[in-house]
């Protein structure tokens, strides 16, 4: 071979090399970044080429997948009951992506998750079309329905709990919206959207898990907690050293009670629960502190975010606050906030016996043949009180719902124990203040369920808005769907 040939071939064999080497980097290096690139349509075009998979309550399908047959998108989502479902599933759009259990579980509704290689492979052996896997929910449809007619037309959230396992039994939020009108790409999809985000209402926000609201009343189960754990007081029926009104410490603010006919000077803690005295437990909270105060509220989720697997809200009882702040912290108002989850978290963690275990909506995943390719594990959450002070707060919200303020959520035959919670909110607490409910109940077979309810601005006239009123009868609708009665 003379001088010339041989250069050109060792530039060919090189110019071949560094041909396989940059392929090899695209291909395995830099794939990733390339499939998720935001102007790589292909997979978006891809995800709707073929049936997705489904997400399953109670053994049946709330999402489908409608042959449209366009000329980029041959399917499209829809829902049953899509409204009522939307914050359990979230939307899956051709357009705005996704979110909630369509976002977090794409991979198996979409085909692609790794797990299902093996049934993939067959299909395309065997010619079969190409299908999603299927996501099952813990929602129990009945409690979903009860939750969903009670808040009809309200604004506001409701979540149910299974206390002995953590699953979520009920998660709605009102006002909603049907992700099918915005899962195409059609224009109508487009304007919906538009509508969708400009509405003040917030129909697209999952209020059950990502607003939180000053939790008012229903927060001095909290603060009744700390104070059996931190033996503050020993029994339900001790007497409180508590004036009416009571004088904010380091302040000339002085805090009433809602109604001159409450007896909450020196009430028992039994008693200043069924009244709801704000007196009892400010003081109560300002006796403890601001640190025993936060580590019992953190016991029972504040603080910290809960991956359902979809990550809810922050939960807060803040850290640096002076005594007076303190006070009004204890009893749900200042700077307090909560999400509907974390007060069904602090009911099913009494329910339970003290132990709180972590909430969870997604009971199994599987391939289209119906394979099970993963399983739920329950996990404890934390220890939020021993089961003898647990014993005390089932004593209590049991006496609430008997004797006090939460009577509306009454069910015969079974025992149940509740909270109502009348949070003040906006500038100088002008605003219609939230109504709160939250509560468990226990049939005689063993079942157990914990539901909190919160009612944005009700429609009543001020005095006539409260947790007991709004809020309890919501609540005794979905214990009811849940334990058959």
């Amino acid at each position: 071979m003379n001088k010339p040939i041989r250069r050109v071939s060792i530039f060919c064999l090189v110019l071949i090399l560094a041909l396989m080497l940059r392929t090899n980097w695209v291909q395995g290096v830099q794939a990733d970044a390339w499939a998720s690139n935001a102007n790589n349509k292909r997979q978006q075009f891809d995800r709707y080429a073929h049936p997705r998979g489904n997400i399953v309550v109670g053994g049946q399908p709330v999402t489908k997948s409608d042959f449209v047959n366009g000329l980029r998108y041959k399917y499209k989502r829809s829902w049953v009951d899509g409204p009522m479902y939307a914050p359990v599933t979230g939307y899956s759009s051709q357009v705005y992506g996704s979110n909630g259990l369509e976002n977090l579980e794409d991979g198996v509704l979409s085909g692609t998750d790794d797990r299902l290689f093996f049934r993939n492979t067959l299909d395309m052996l065997t010619g079969e079309q190409k299908k999603g896997g299927d996501v099952v929910t813990t929602i129990n449809a009945k409690a979903q329905k009860a939750a969903w007619d009670g808040l009809g037309n309200k604004k506001g959230a409701v979540v149910a709990l299974d206390p002995k396992t953590g699953a979520i039994l009920a998660l709605v939020s009102t006002p909603s919206y049907d992700p099918g009108t915005i899962s195409g790409s059609e224009d109508s999809d487009s304007k919906s959207w538009t509508d969708l985000n400009a509405d003040p209402n917030k129909p697209m926000l999952n209020r059950a898990l990502k607003e939180t609201y000053p939790p008012g009343s229903t927060f001095k189960l909290v603060t009744a907690t700390a104070a059996f754990e931190n033996g503050l007081y020993q029994n339900v029926d001790d007497a409180t050293s508590t004036p009416d009104p009571y004088t904010l410490p380091g302040t000339a603010t002085v805090l009433k009670n809602e109604s001159p006919n409450e007896k909450c000077e020196n009430a028992t803690i039994k008693s200043g629960l069924d009244q709801s005295c704000n007196t009892v437990f400010a003081k109560m909270g300002a006796d403890l502190g601001k640190d025993k105060m936060r580590a019992q509220a953190e016991k029972f989720g504040f603080n910290s975010t809960v991956d359902t697997p979809v990550r809810s809200e922050k939960s807060i009882f803040p850290n640096s606050a002076s005594l007076d702040g303190t006070a009004q912290d204890s009893i749900g108002q200042h700077d307090t906030r909560a999400t509907p989850l974390q007060m069904a978290m602090v009911s099913a963690a009494i329910a339970n016996n003290g132990s709180l275990m972590t909430p969870y909506l997604v009971d199994q995943e599987r391939s289209a043949s119906l394979t099970t390719i993963s399983k739920h594990t329950e996990k404890q959450f934390s220890q939020a009180m021993s089961p003898a002070t647990a014993q005390k707060m089932q004593d209590l919200m049991v006496s609430v719902v008997e004797n006090g303020t939460g009577t509306n959520a009454k069910i015969p035959g079974i025992q149940v124990g509740g909270k109502t919670g009348t949070a003040q909110h906006g500038e100088d607490n002008a605003g219609l203040p939230f109504a709160w409910f939250t509560s468990w109940a226990k049939a005689s077979d063993g079942q157990s369920v914990a539901v909190a309810v919160v009612v944005e601005d009700g429609s009543q006239n001020r005095d006539g808005i409260s947790g007991g009123r709004l809020a309890a009868p919501i609540a005794k609708a979905v214990m009811q769907a849940v334990l058959g009665k």
